[in-house]
């Protein structure tokens, strides 16, 4: 399994459809099995409103607050991911 390389992004410019509004985000890079990738795909081509960069984050929040991580912007972002007007 390689290493996450982590790159810094700041400010992030906010928009309607953008959870985060102005926090620091950063981005990563790594490998996947391909079974997930193919099962992320075929689940954005069937949900139109959604992208990779939304199931991801909507996913990592969701397993982190199931794990006993108690924080506001987590579960602001969970619930902003899944719940957007969009979301179905």
């Amino acid at each position: 399994m390689k290493n996450i390389d982590f790159t810094e992004v700041t400010s992030m410019s906010t928009n309607k459809s953008n959870v985060l509004d102005s926090e620091d985000t950063i981005s990563f890079q790594t490998d996947i099995p391909k079974s997930l990738q193919e099962a992320m795909k075929k689940y954005i081509e069937q949900h139109p409103n959604w992208d990779q960069y939304r199931l991801l984050q909507a996913a990592l929040a969701g397993f982190l607050i199931q794990n006993g991580i108690s924080s506001r912007l987590i579960t602001r972002l969970y619930i902003g991911n899944m719940f957007q007007s969009r979301s179905f």
